[in-house]
């Protein structure tokens, strides 16, 4: 069966600058199927579903929702609902966890500010440790499914207490596919063993190059700017680098790099087509996803 996470890897496409964009992500647990558009199409209220929807647009803020591995039955939760919030910028990053009864009690939250960073005092830190959510909806793209949900149950029997299946993390052709907070590194093409690589690296506050797909808070220009830094230099560390980017015309950026030991780099961006053609997504037209290519660092 040729799927498009298969086609993918048979075609070498690059995974760095390919991680969906928020600075900061609202995440709650809903038991249950999930739909393909999971915020309207799940248990959870779909009218609420909507409104968290569009409460988020425009403020740097994505919401999905999450469930622990294991079989889900068609059924209604029960009791609360974790929530988990967790801003990624770099120097900044910070998780939060809350419990609701309904998931409507979210709508009162102030978006703008969550996505700036500014979490309000909503519920209470997060005591630490990397947080695993791992693509699983398979109603979204079945390679989630085949591949994420595997992965899912392994990391959770391995021990790794803080594993969540989450609805969508874009890129469903490099699945199976990992968010890790409290960086916001998306990982893709992950093996049980490389996936638990990720979370080791990640409690030590590092990161691993040869699986990220980029740092979610960053646009695509910016994480393709961040990876060819850390290929250059080895820098494994989190939060050693930021960035500023500003489009140069015609498809094309200049960002500049910051370590925080003072060095600074240009880094040149383009997008461009991929080729040859191919389905972003199984069940998706052929076509031709965009690339991030850097042209020069210095």
């Amino acid at each position: 069966m040729i799927t498009c996470s298969t086609l993918s890897s048979e075609l070498t496409e690059p995974l760095a600058a390919t991680a969906a964009t928020a600075t900061t992500w609202l995440l709650i647990e809903q038991s249950g199927p999930w739909g393909a558009k999971a915020l309207a199409e799940s248990h959870l209220d779909p009218a609420v579903g909507r409104a968290l929807d569009t409460a988020c647009a425009g403020t740097g803020v994505r919401a999905a929702l999450i469930r622990r591995p294991g079989r889900h039955p068609d059924a209604g939760p029960d009791g609360h609902h974790e929530v988990i919030v967790a801003h990624t910028a770099p120097g900044r990053s910070w998780v939060r966890r809350h419990r609701v009864a309904d998931p409507a009690e979210l709508l009162a939250v102030d978006f703008a500010a969550l996505g700036a960073g500014e979490h309000g005092g909503l519920g209470t830190a997060h005591p630490g440790g990397p947080i695993a959510l791992v693509c699983t909806n398979g109603r979204r793209d079945r390679c989630c499914a085949l591949l994420g949900r595997p992965l899912a149950a392994e990391l959770a029997a391995a021990g790794h207490g803080e594993v969540w299946e989450v609805t969508h993390l874009g890129g469903h052709r490099f699945s199976p596919t990992m968010l890790v907070l409290p960086y916001g590194y998306a990982y893709g093409r992950l093996t049980g063993t490389s996936a638990k690589e990720v979370l080791a690296a990640t409690a030590t506050g590092r990161t691993v190059p040869e699986w990220s797909r980029g740092r979610s808070c960053w646009e695509r220009p910016g994480q393709a700017a961040e990876q060819a830094v850390r290929l250059l230099t080895g820098e494994t560390g989190a939060e050693a680098l930021t960035l500023t980017q500003q489009p140069a015309g015609e498809g094309r950026w200049s960002v500049t790099v910051r370590h925080t030991d003072g060095r600074t780099w240009e880094v040149e961006v383009a997008q461009t087509p991929s080729e040859p053609a191919r389905p972003e997504s199984c069940g998706k037209p052929v076509g031709n996803p965009a690339r991030m290519d850097v042209l020069n660092v210095r």
